[in-house]
Parts: C-alpha cells; structure tokens; sequence
C-alpha cells in the first residue's frame, strides 16, 4: 500500500519538530532511520531475557531471589480456534504498542491515616493494610516507571510506545499526598517521601510494635521469627531524598480502582479518618485502630459520636503516638481523582488522562479516548462506591458501553476496554438503601463485549496477578488481560501489541516486565537497590502464596490470536507511518527530558 509522499514526510517532520520543540533536524535524522516494522530489538529489558525466581532459604524462612532464564513468546489460540499461519511472521505490521501499568499502590507509610495494626486480628484478612515494604512503594513505582522507559520499543517490532493506560488502584490509602505521588512519577517529576521530616515517623521504627517488621531490630516479632533480615537504615534511605522518576515515555490514561474509592478499597470514608490523616496522632496496637476506626464507619451517621472522636484524636488516646502532623495527606474526595489528573505535564499528556470536563461537570467516571487513529480505548468505573473490594458495572454504564461499541463497530475501529476489575470480580451487589439501579456483573459484561467484534481486549487488573482468559462465541471472542501488581510479588506490569499478521487475523503479545532493579539489592539509598529490597520483601510474604501471582506461562509472555474483525487493509501504510512518526517524536521529546 502507498506510503507518505516525499514532502508529506517533510512537512509532518517540521510539524511535529514545532509542537513538540524539538530540533527539525535531530528529529528527521530519527525518523529516516528508524527501524523497520518487522525489526524487534532484542536487548529491551523485560522477562523475553530474564526471569527472576525464588532462590536459597538464607535465615529461618526467608529466601533471597536469583535470576531465571528468559521466557519466549507462547501462542495461544482459544480465541481463533484453529492453527495460524506459520508464514505470518514475515508479514506482521504493528497497529499498537502501549504500557498497562496496574495496581500501583503508591504508599505513605508514616501517614497517620493508615491502619497498618489490623493484621494483628487477621493477617490474611488484612493483609493489604500492612506491607513489610510499604516505605518502599514509591521507590518500586519509580522503578517500573524505569522499566517502561527502558522498553518504550518494542521487544517485538521495535515499535515506538504509543500509549500507556493504568488501570486503578493508584493511591493506596485514599490520600491526596498519595495521588499527586502517583500522577508526579507518571509525568517524571520527582516527589519527596520525607513527609514527616528527616526522621522516619511510623509503626516499622516504633519498638512498641512488635507485630510489624521493625528492620532496626525484627526479633521479637512475627517477621523475626519467620527470618525478615536486620536492615538498619532502611527506613532512613527510604525516606533520605527526593525519588526521580523518568517518566512514562507516551500519553497515559487512568481509570478508577477500589482504593481510589473506598478506604483500603472496601470501606466508605469515616469522619474519623479524615481528622486521623491530617492530625498528629498515629495508632500502633489494634485497639486503639479499631476503635478509632471501626466506631468511626458504625456511628457515620452520628453527629454526636464524630465530633466525640474528633476530640478523642485531638486530646490523645492509649495507643497513639506523636507524629508530625502534614495537612497534603487530607482524604481526598471521588470526584477529586479525576480533578487531580487535570494538574499534570502537557508531555506526555493528555491534560486529564482520559477524562475530560465533562466528566468534572456531571460527575461521570467513564470515558472514550483515541490511543491512535485505529485503536479506542473505553475506560469504565466498575467500582462499587458503597462498600466491598470487588466492582460491578452500573446500568447506565452498561448501556453507554454498549453505544460506544456499536458506534466502534459503525466506524470500523479496534477497542480496547479497560477498568480495574476483571470479569471474575465483578459480582459486588452492595448498594445504599433506595437505590434501585441495576448492577450488571461480569458474565452480563462478556456477553456484550461478545457481540461485537472490534472488541478485541480488555485489559484489568484488581487481583494482582498476572492471568489471561479467552472469550470465545461461535467465530468470535476476545482476550481478557489482567496485569500483576507494584506492591505485591511478582511486582510486574507488561506492554501489549497489536500486530495485524495480514492475512485475516491479528495477535496480541504481551510481554511482562520487571521493574527497572537489580535481581537482589545492592548499594542502599538508590532507588533501584530499594525498589530490589522491596520485591524481595514482598517474595516473603508468608500469609499468602506469592509465587501464583506470577501466573503460569500462558499469563505472562503470549501471542493471542483472533480473528480480523474486519479487513484491516483499510489501515493504509501511509496512516501507520503517519502514526509512528508522531509517536517517535513522542519518545524523543520524553528522553530529551528525562536527560535534563
């Protein structure tokens, strides 16, 4: 098919050498010698080279973690039903290359608003309220932040990344200091993770605590005795400068996860915790957490018993101690997570990350975005605002999804869907007294998404696992793609691409990364090293089974076949070269910032 005229070349060149403030030079140089579609770069840091494992036992239970062998690209064809082409191979072109990034659980461990002694009473019940590498979060977002970096071409067709999506859970614990950490990393700016001051003000360096890991001094404990090493200045390199991050390398979007929703993503927002999270006390025995805060969500609706609480919290109380108060950890309100997403860089973009005004104007938390001239992506709030972890799919999204698909399927254009919740998780039925809209659920959600057959992903997260599904009716389908998640072991994301293999089918690969960090920590302080230390903590995480996070390998590196769902010859050459330039100009303009 005809590609871009010689002076439709030069004048896209000098286009986008002005919008993006690059040297027109420096850019046409770029673009006359970038690699051709087919040419994969096979030193692009991800799992295709290396794996990392579980290792030795060193010191009662706790096992270091070593480096594996690479996993190749396995094919899967549930969905298409039959044996591909072997010679699609020599004639793929990518449609798509982007990041999906989930789960991120950016964390303010000296925040007083966390409620970290509730494993006490069920460590597995409440095991997201305390990890033993919480001071670590920002550290482990800073370095897959990294990793995406270091594959914005793609393993594949070296392909430049178009666009990255992040599917919820961003902000652990509802706080806005919180918030604007995981919106700062996405953009490349640096935060600062001494909230408190330069001292560390929080359960892990309070003796007092002995049901935490305490990295000073673990014994005593539970985590001593499993074998969690001393690691003295832990909590003093955690928090001793600001963390860099290099950014997302491509225009990202964001959809609502149950922690942007609910405290720990299950429970409404109590008075008590808003005066908590500002204030200067911090609970550190179960007692005083659970009757500050259960009592809290009992009596919401007792005006008498907050502002009892709230003199409780200002007078001090058994349980507590001093912390140095900071008013930018205030809860943030719902619709505030979609206003934050306005404050942002205008590169990568967009201004909103998917939502839009309209979206602050009728309190809508759903949106359409085009990812690229062919590919749209949908993203959905399948959260239940009332109570629970898991999400169901409220009617008037149902049928708005609906709209949206028939229109993609009109105007011939490949969708992605994106929310946080996966169709194993969406059968929430919670609901405020009087409400009477239907919640659909997940098998109601695959039926649609059958219908049409431009539907040909979505992609979730919520389990923090990495796992695959094919759905599958009579000629059709399409595949459901869950990511892993940044606080829990595996601590993996991955890029997926659409290729059309040009002879009536398409694949999707999916390739997993690790965060951009050594196999076992080295030198303390730097971000890498920590983000290390935190994947090895996390590894031991004895209340659960780390190791089926990892999924099996037909949920990690893949290639998902399908059908066309209509003749992609309409795709032209010349829109595609169109399309990798501005998205090559995208990716110079971000490593000339990263750079400075």
């Amino acid at each position: 098919m005809r590609s871009l005229t010689r002076r439709q070349f030069l004048a896209r060149t000098a286009a986008l050498a002005a919008a993006l403030s690059l040297d027109p030079d420096d850019l046409g140089r770029l673009l006359v010698t970038a690699p051709t579609a087919t040419s994969g770069t096979t030193d692009i840091p991800s799992t295709l080279l290396q794996t990392i494992l579980y290792g030795p036992t060193v010191q009662g239970s706790y096992r270091r973690l070593v480096a594996g062998p690479g996993e190749p690209y396995l094919p899967r064809l549930d969905v298409l039903g039959r044996d591909p082409d072997p010679s699609r191979t020599s004639r793929r072109r990518s449609l798509l290359y982007l990041g999906h990034l989930s789960d991120l659980h950016v964390i303010d461990a000296q925040s007083p608003g966390r409620i970290e002694p509730m494993i006490v009473q069920d460590h597995s019940a409440w095991g997201s309220a305390f990890h033993p590498h919480d001071p670590l979060s920002p550290h482990t977002v800073a370095a897959m932040v990294g990793a995406f970096h270091d594959a914005r071409s793609s393993p594949l067709t070296g392909a430049p990344m178009g666009a990255a999506v992040v599917t919820g859970d961003s902000a652990d614990m509802h706080s806005h200091l919180e918030l604007r950490w995981y919106i700062d990393l996405m953009d490349g700016l640096t935060i600062d993770p001494a909230t408190a001051g330069p001292v560390f003000q929080g359960v892990q360096a309070w003796p007092e605590a002995t049901w935490a890991y305490r990295p000073e001094d673990p014994t005593g404990g539970a985590f001593g005795d499993y074998g969690f090493p001393a690691l003295p200045d832990m909590l003093e390199r955690a928090i001793a400068g600001e963390i860099r991050s290099t950014g997302l390398p491509a225009p990202w979007y964001a959809v609502y996860g149950n922690h942007d929703t609910l405290l720990l993503g299950t429970f409404e927002l109590s008075p008590s915790l808003h005066a908590l999270a500002v204030g200067g006390q911090k609970s550190y025995t179960l007692e005083a957490t659970a009757s500050t805060f259960l009592r809290g969500w009992a009596a919401s609706g007792s005006a008498v018993q907050q502002g009892w609480d709230a003199l409780n919290l200002a007078w001090g109380r058994s349980g507590f101690r001093a912390v140095s108060a900071n008013p930018e950890r205030r809860i943030y309100e719902t619709r505030e997570f979609m206003a934050e997403h306005f404050t942002t860089q205008p590169e990568p973009g967009p201004i909103g990350h998917g939502f839009t005004r309209r979206n602050l104007q009728t309190g809508e938390t759903w949106w359409r975005a085009e990812l690229s001239p062919h590919v749209r992506a949908l993203g959905l709030d399948t959260c239940n605002a009332v109570a629970g972890p898991d999400g169901a799919l409220p009617d008037v999204q149902f049928r708005w999804l609906r709209t949206e698909l028939e229109r993609a399927q009109r105007e011939q254009k490949l969708v992605l869907i994106l929310s946080h919740h996966n169709s194993l998780t969406m059968e929430n039925t919670a609901q405020r007294p009087g409400e009477t809209e239907i919640l659909r659920h997940g098998p109601e959600v695959v039926d649609l998404i059958l219908q049409f057959p431009v539907a040909i992903a979505w992609l979730n997260g919520h389990t923090h696992l990495n796992q695959i599904l094919a759905h599958r009716s009579g000629d059709r389908g399409f595949w459901e793609i869950t990511t892993a998640s940044c606080i829990d072991f595996p601590q993996q994301q991955q890029v997926v691409e659409i290729v059309d293999n040009r002879d009536g089918t398409l694949s999707l690969f999916t390739t997993v990364l690790d965060h951009a960090s050594p196999v076992s920590p080295g030198a303390p302080g730097r971000t890498g090293d920590l983000a290390a230390r935190a994947r090895e903590l996390s590894a031991n995480d004895w209340a659960e089974t780390p190791i089926m996070r990892r999924g099996s390998p037909l949920d990690r590196n893949t290639e998902l076949l399908l059908p066309s769902p209509f003749d992609l010859e309409i795709i032209t050459d010349a829109s595609l070269q169109a399309q990798r330039m501005t998205e090559r100009a995208r990716i110079l303009a971000h490593e000339q910032r990263s750079a400075s």
